[in-house]
């Protein structure tokens, strides 16, 4: 991934969160990979669609890699 500003706005763990998200991961498989809990991983989906503005894992694929892809 690129260090880009624009990704400023996640912390360390959401970005973690969506780079596995973006692999069409499901939530179990996010948690077990990073070693949290799916309610963790809802919690960071929860605030990663916030912070782009997006509804659904497809918007937020897109979305998150048009800004790392700058």
């Amino acid at each position: 991934m690129k260090k880009d500003s624009t990704t400023d706005i996640f912390t360390q763990r959401e970005k973690e969160v969506l780079e596995v998200l973006i692999k069409g991961k499901s939530n179990k498989e996010i948690a077990d990979k990073l070693t949290i809990t799916s309610h963790t991983v809802k919690a960071h989906i929860a605030s990663i669609y916030e912070k782009l503005k997006v509804s659904n894992r497809v918007q937020a694929t897109v979305k998150y890699l048009q800004l790392i892809n700058r």
